[in-house]
């Protein structure tokens, strides 16, 4: 079973979930969500890790990127580069 120190009830260790309760943090005109060490070491990720965050319109998942899902994204990002340099130009300007 996955164990949190962080934990606020017992009961809401579930299915090796660990839950906790956090708050965001103002971060200039955003907001921030701090993840606290011990979870960043448990899920091996740094602060150059590229996080996928997913929603199902009540819940976040934040997790680290698949290496398929980054190498995808950045073929196709490099395609439309490659495709569309003028209008991209245009666009940025």
């Amino acid at each position: 079973m996955l164990q949190c120190k962080y934990v606020i009830e017992a009961e809401k260790i579930s299915k090796g979930r660990c839950v906790m309760v956090k708050t965001l943090t103002k971060h200039g005109n955003s907001l921030a969500l701090v993840i606290d060490k011990p979870i960043l070491e448990l899920l091996k990720i740094d602060a150059d890790t590229p996080l996928e965050i997913t929603t199902d319109g009540q819940s976040l998942v934040i997790s680290p990127a698949s290496v398929d899902r980054q190498a995808k994204f950045r073929k196709a990002a490099d395609d439309t580069f490659e495709k569309y340099p003028n209008m991209l130009k245009r666009l940025a300007q």
